[in-house]
């Protein structure tokens, strides 16, 4: 299976290397001082699960052609449309494209472009940045690449997919037949976590210590609320789950978000926050809390900008 890959940053960095430290055909579509980086230093992966330099192939996009059964897209939201304009060019009648982007607007985005046929459902749980010196550094042991068809099923091209990443050290890869509700299981999540982050600027064991406890429940259960209106209810050990990390006074979790906030980057506020405040109109769930924080997120914008 060759596997063209988006980026050589923090997701596509890892889970592409890991996949070429298996055996993998992989190949990453990179501009050209990444190229040229990539080439001179390999592929650098500093991770719990051992360290890696890898020798691996890179593209640019001016020499970029079709004749790729796979495309992994880990590219921010806000970047979509260039990603988009980026891979075209590879794609073929033999291509599927795995986003493992935050949200769910992406995926109507995709499909519209390229068709639903040519577009699964995906996500990733792993916490990795990208140095400034160009290793991919894995922050804790989150490891985990999901993926499917989106009107849901195991068909052979997924499955296809997760026996190539079989033999990769470092993450687990799993075809699964219900793509869409684990999306709006992660999105639940996430939602919960970025909303609470953020407004208060401070991590779950910061929020927690400081009387919010409660509070982050609350979010919880109103994100609940707001997938279960859109078909997708969640399992009850789900919810006991994030009950418990939302609850954590000792907890060091915060989201990529707020790390985006406080570093002065752009923040992919409405494609999870402004979307959340959308579908939490549309399901009849109290508003307040998700208007607050899709507006926080636009003002920072604002401010980060120069344009208030």
């Amino acid at each position: 299976m060759r596997v063209l890959v988006l980026g050589a940053g923090a997701l596509g960095g890892y889970f592409g290397g890991r996949l070429a430290e298996a055996g993998g055909d992989v190949t990453f579509l990179v501009r050209p001082r990444r190229a040229a980086q990539l080439a001179q230093d390999g592929l650098v992966i500093e991770s719990p699960f051992g360290d890696a330099r890898l020798p691996v192939k890179t593209v640019t996009a001016e020499a970029l052609q079709p004749g790729w059964d796979a495309i992994l897209l880990t590219c921010k939201a806000y970047d979509l449309e260039d990603a988009m304009a980026s891979i075209a060019p590879a794609m073929d009648a033999r291509s599927v494209i795995l986003p493992v982007l935050n949200g769910l607007s992406h995926i109507e985005t995709l499909q519209a472009r390229f068709g639903a046929a040519r577009v699964l459902g995906g996500l990733c749980k792993i916490q990795a940045t990208l140095t400034p010196s160009g290793v991919v550094k894995q922050l804790n042991d989150w490891r985990w690449l999901t993926f499917g068809e989106t009107d849901g099923g195991l068909s052979p091209r997924v499955t296809a997919l997760e026996a190539a990443f079989a033999g990769a050290r470092g993450m687990e890869a799993k075809a699964v037949p219900n793509i869409s509700q684990r999306m709006w299981e992660k999105l639940v999540h996430l939602g919960t976590s970025a909303i609470g982050t953020v407004l208060m600027r401070a991590n779950v064991g910061e929020i927690v210590r400081g009387g919010g406890g409660s509070w982050l429940q609350e979010i919880l259960t109103r994100n609940a609320a707001i997938a279960a209106h859109h078909g997708h209810p969640m399992p009850e050990s789900f919810m006991a789950e994030y009950r418990a990390l939302f609850s954590e006074p000792g907890s060091a979790y915060a989201t990529s978000m707020l790390r985006d906030i406080e570093a002065g980057n752009r923040i992919e506020g409405e494609h999870i926050l402004g979307f959340l405040a959308a579908a939490a109109q549309r399901a009849g769930v109290e508003t307040a809390i998700h208007d607050a924080a899709a507006l926080h997120a636009r003002a920072y914008e604002q401010r980060r900008t120069g344009r208030g």
